[in-house]
């Protein structure tokens, strides 16, 4: 038995593919350097959605149902906004998803994110949320959203690249949780919703903000080969590094390294902090292989690039995981498409280790 149930299969899937040995990622057959040039976002959600929320779907057909569906959530603003009151960003966008009824279709769901994201942000700060424009990709839409005018389109590429290389990721916690609310026959806004809920942790969606602030205050002791030792020698948590899975290294960090480095001077301020970021790094790896000889490097993993990039963008840090649940609903979306067809419900079964009655 394993708490965690590390190694368990729990599914079999046509979605994607992780092998953390070889420093792999699959979407349904193709390498995460192929979505990204081929199929981009949208085209990434109509290879996870294919045969499941319908047939022929393509890179076209997915753009224009998101963009109808945004439109449609931008419609539906009133029925829930005025209710968050001061609440955080993470809070309200799960707000958003539990309004949904129980009878919205996919593009739906995953058009909600994105229209409640742009209405918080613009709404803190003091202006009118804006209309989506369902002619534009959903990156560069929610960019514009935000910001109140187009962006740069390098700016929306780097966003949508960042989404397609974290669109799926096997049979994660957010995933695994959508699979056994589907199991149920419950509806898909609710898989989505508690998805959501179990994405918002620190240990797993919540995980890109809590990053740059570990950056920061590494910069801030002003000695970063010292405080990797005291963080290492105390046995913290350092956010960005390790993972569960990709023990020798996490593929989408290579991704969301080259989408940085095509930034380039549209980098700005955020050239500093990458550049800081890869010196944080090489002091991990030294304090840690000083401080636990023979052990495997404790590598990055995808939260350092990921933060950065989205901090590049203009996106504030404590948006950051509802913005990384844009691309990770289309995967929740599809494996409770998945398991819904499969028709089983997920019932594992525990080891009772309490009190037994007196008389037993």
């Amino acid at each position: 038995m394993d708490s965690g149930l590390a190694g368990l299969i729990a599914a079999e899937t046509v979605l994607s593919h992780s092998d953390g040995a070889q420093g792999i990622l699959w979407v349904r057959g193709h390498t995460l350097a192929e979505l990204v040039a081929d199929f981009g976002y949208e085209g990434a959600v109509a290879l996870l959605w294919e045969g499941f929320a319908g047939d022929g779907l393509n890179r076209a057909t997915i753009r224009a149902q998101l963009g109808a569906a945004r439109v449609a959530a931008f419609a539906a603003l009133g029925e829930w906004l005025d209710s968050v009151g001061s609440r955080s960003v993470v809070e309200g966008a799960r707000l958003a998803l539990a309004f949904l009824p129980d009878a919205a279709p996919p593009a739906a769901i995953l058009a909600t994110l994105p229209v409640a994201i742009g209405a918080l942000l613009r709404r803190r700060q003091g202006a009118a949320p804006l209309p989506p424009d369902p002619s534009l990709t959903t990156a560069a839409d929610l960019l514009r959203m935000v910001h109140g005018h187009p962006v740069d389109p390098a700016m929306a590429e780097a966003l949508d690249t960042y989404w397609t290389a974290l669109v799926d990721n096997g049979l994660n916690t957010s995933a695994f949780t959508a699979r056994v609310i589907a199991s149920s026959r419950a509806s898909l806004a609710s898989a989505a919703l508690g998805a959501y809920c179990a994405f918002t942790g620190p240990l797993h969606g919540g995980a890109p903000g809590p990053t740059l602030d570990l950056l920061d205050e590494a910069e801030a002791s002003g000695d970063v080969t010292l405080w990797a030792e005291r963080k290492l020698a105390a046995g913290e948590r350092l956010m960005g590094f390790g993972h569960r899975v990709f023990k020798g290294g996490d593929p989408r960090a290579l991704i969301l390294g080259d989408a940085l480095r095509r930034l380039g001077a549209r980098l700005g301020p955020a050239a500093g902090r990458l550049a800081f970021a890869a010196e944080v790094e090489r002091a991990v790896a030294a304090a840690f292989s000083r401080l636990k000889p023979g052990r495997p490097p404790l590598q990055p993993n995808v939260e350092i690039n990921a933060a950065l990039l989205l901090d590049a963008v203009g996106l504030p840090r404590d948006a950051f995981m509802p913005v990384f649940a844009v691309a990770r609903c289309a995967g929740w979306l599809a494996h409770a498409l998945e398991q819904q067809k499969e028709g089983r419900l997920v019932r594992p079964s525990s080891s009772y280790i309490g009190p037994r009655p007196a008389a037993a």
